[in-house]
């Protein structure tokens, strides 16, 4: 089956060599049964790339499922994928067929595959390379043939290597990479799906189809669209149902495109110092980062006083300020202490009690840097915070809370 043909069955708009190359490796891989890795960001139409494979593959007539591993409770995941026996656990009434038991024979994309637990993916890793599966609460090891295609919109190299992700199973679903590209690398694509849009919703609300105009058009294709394709759909149907004109301007398209969505994450550029943006993928990492810089500069600056209390002899060249504990919001007096040059060339100044000469000073005490510490004690915060509500407090901390109880069990937090 050709490009354009496979573009007009499953309604895909574009003509971008990334998204054509996309489609090729899709329609390449799809007759054999080859495990399938989709890596894309949110909204770039994943799931439309498995229904590609299954569709275009011997498979076809058999059953097709998708299975969003991020939607599904930790604790109830093995059983949706692999069933369960009667008993096995409070609430299991009766016998449950899985979904690599229901599907026997056809394809299961698994969506979010980065958000199943270590648990789950060793049992996976089971199904890949021998076929086989048990049932929670069995003893019994049943077979199974099902093609298997998953997608994640992290980079799961990275989280192999923080223990998140199992390496072994990163490589076997991961045997042919299918990489679809974002709405911001396919700008010549975007007033394409535009025009669709907003033909599309034109005709179901029995109106004028919307028209832009050429600052508009521009404005469109510069926009980041960090929802990719399903924002620039939503975008289309706002102006479709709200604006009074027709022929919209790049002012009018403005005020529907939302200014927080705009990408305003810090680039590090040079050298080895050169960081991607993807490093900093979720605000938690960012602020991380921040902290991290900080306590590197407090520890610095300890360091600068605990030398100059060792070596008394500096304290000459530097300005002192007197603690003459002023009520009225003044700077405290300063006294040159010997120091011919002006002050802002001294390395730093030094506070003392007015009541007496000593100088009390605290020994360093290096604090933890790892990311699992500060983790663990944000999310105890977070626990306490909102009296032990995992709902509240995953909300705060911007995860979910299948991920938040899984983090619980981890670090082995008391609620």
């Amino acid at each position: 089956m050709d490009l354009q043909t496979i573009k007009n069955r499953f309604s895909i708009i574009g003509n971008s060599p990334a998204l054509n190359h996309a489609l090729n490796v899709a329609a390449q891989v799809a007759n054999t049964d080859l495990s399938v890795l989709i890596n894309g960001e949110s909204g770039v139409g994943k799931e439309i790339f498995s229904q590609i494979i299954h569709a275009l593959s011997a498979r076809k007539h058999n059953p097709f499922i998708a299975v969003n591993c991020g939607a599904i409770p930790e604790g109830t995941i093995d059983s949706e994928l692999f069933g369960h026996e009667k008993g096995s656990f409070t609430g299991a009434m009766d016998s449950r067929k899985g979904y690599f038991e229901t599907v026997n024979g056809g394809t299961i994309f698994l969506d979010e595959i980065g958000e199943l637990p270590l648990g789950t993916q060793a049992r996976l890793l089971r199904v890949l390379e021998a076929g086989e599966y048990i049932r929670v609460g069995s003893s019994k090891v049943q077979k199974t043939d099902v093609r298997v295609i998953a997608a994640t919109n992290k980079e799961l190299i990275e989280f192999t290597q923080t223990g998140r992700f199992r390496e072994d199973l990163y490589y076997r679903l991961n045997t042919v990479p299918i990489r679809v590209p974002s709405l911001r690398d396919r700008k010549e694509d975007i007033p394409l799906l535009f025009r669709k849009f907003a033909a599309d919703f034109s005709d179901r609300y029995k109106g004028a189809p919307i028209q832009l105009e050429d600052d508009a058009r521009a404005l469109l294709m510069n926009y980041p669209w960090p929802g990719n394709v399903r924002e620039l759909k939503n975008i289309a149907e706002q102006i479709s149902v709200l604006s009074k004109e027709k022929n919209i301007t790049a002012k009018e398209l403005q005020s529907f495109l939302p200014d927080h969505n705009y990408n305003r994450l810090p680039v590090l550029a040079g050298g080895k110092a050169a960081v991607s943006q993807q490093e900093f993928a979720n605000e938690r990492e960012i602020l991380y980062k921040l902290f991290f810089d900080m306590k590197k500069d407090v520890n610095e600056l300890k360091k600068m006083f605990f030398d100059i209390l060792q070596n008394p002899g500096m304290a000459s060249h530097i300005p002192v300020y007197n603690n003459n504990n002023n009520n009225d919001g003044s700077l405290p007096d300063i006294k040159n202490t010997g120091n011919p040059h002006n002050f802002s060339q001294s390395p730093l100044p030094v506070f003392i009690n007015q009541n007496g000469n000593d100088i009390h000073y605290h020994e360093q005490v290096e604090e933890s840097l790892s990311i699992m510490d500060k983790e663990k004690e944000l999310i105890i915060k977070a626990l306490k915070k909102h009296k032990g509500k995992r709902k509240d407090a995953s909300s705060d901390l911007g995860i979910s809370e299948r991920t938040l109880y899984r983090k619980l069990k981890e670090y082995d937090i008391e609620e």
